[in-house]
């Protein structure tokens, strides 16, 4: 039986793995950035806590070890409203195949609209507009291992446009859940975006030079192009644990805390908590990125509803971030069991 201060000592031994960060966070270094946005306004609530959360597939993106826990097919739909009017949409859909395992797979979608161009000859514009635009396209498998044991993985294409120029690259995301106690204690570890190094490409890095600038008549106007560096994709390792607590018959309280360890940044801790009534009705609060070197996140919350819909199960949640610089972000998420 689970006692009071073995959850305890768990906890000390997460909160224990983030407080050690390395004087440089290695921060700006990584590409594709999108990928590190999280598509679950129910996990927003809660500080964007959930590798060891195994409730649906709203946690698949932060293990994809849930993916084998999923015994029904279901369906995600997320927009949320980012920094300086960018829109981020995400949708995922989860189908089980009988005793082969359930397959997955999500489409996420990162716009900036339009956006004039600007140089120093024409500070108010040219005329022209460009954008940018992150695209990933996930395929992802997983399976019950034993009655308490899942893993899963997904493997991601990723693709980002400036304008007319570019970059292409595939990361994997692998994850396992172990429910120590049947509704009880969980524990998940994941490790998301492990992929090769990346650089831009495309028609805007191309050039004109003067291959001898000191030797006159000879073509002052080659063709060349620009090369960027390569860059890795953001890895990022998470620990977690959930634990849910009965108060009373028409309410439930639910812990949840992940250790971050990226490798863009320093490591940090989410907790957060949820209280729901009669499974219907839930409010939640949360913090992110604790102990995390010039962290500008932290604050969160969000609530949710548990409804029917034409006899299938609808999750409606929402999910409000605080930023310290910028403004607040908002998510909203539609889930659908069929």
């Amino acid at each position: 039986m689970l006692r009071p201060r073995h959850l305890l000592v768990s906890l000390l031994c997460l909160l224990g793995a983030a407080t050690e960060a390395g004087a440089q966070t290695k921060a700006g270094t990584t590409i594709a950035q999108f990928m590190a946005i999280e598509p679950s306004a129910q996990h927003t609530g809660f500080g964007n806590a959930g590798a060891a959360l195994a409730e649906g597939i709203e946690s698949v993106y932060f293990n994809p070890g849930v993916i084998g826990l999923l015994w029904a097919t279901e369906l995600q739909f997320t927009h949320a409203a980012w920094y300086a009017d960018i829109a981020y949409d995400y949708a995922a859909i989860a189908v089980p195949v009988r005793r082969w395992g359930t397959f997955f797979g999500s489409v996420t979608a990162l716009n900036s609209g339009d956006i004039a161009v600007r140089t120093v000859e024409k500070p108010l514009g040219t005329g022209e507009d460009y954008s940018v635009g992150n695209t990933a396209i996930g395929l992802g498998y997983g399976r019950q291992v034993t009655r308490r044991f899942a893993a899963g993985l997904r493997v991601n294409y990723l693709s980002e446009r400036i304008w007319h120029t570019y970059q292409h690259t595939v990361t994997v995301d692998i994850g396992t859940v172990y429910v120590i106690r049947e509704n009880g204690l969980q524990m998940g570890f994941s490790l998301n975006s492990a992929g090769t190094t990346s650089r831009y490409r495309g028609r805007d890095l191309a050039i004109q030079y003067d291959n001898t600038d000191d030797v006159y008549g000879d073509n002052s106007a080659l063709p060349g192009e620009q090369l960027t560096d390569s860059f890795p994709v953001p890895v990022l390792f998470r620990f977690g644990l959930s634990y849910p607590y009965q108060v009373s018959a028409d309410s439930r309280l639910l812990l949840v805390a992940d250790a971050l360890h990226p490798n863009d940044n320093a490591e940090s801790v989410n907790l957060g908590a949820e209280w729901a009534w009669r499974g219907n009705l839930a409010l939640r609060l949360g913090y992110q990125t604790l102990f995390q070197t010039d962290s500008e996140q932290g604050l969160t919350m969000g609530m949710g509803i548990r409804t029917r819909f034409a006899e299938r199960q609808l999750r409606l949640d929402y999910g409000w971030a605080n930023h310290d610089h910028l403004e607040a972000t908002h998510r909203v998420t539609v889930a659908l069991g069929l």
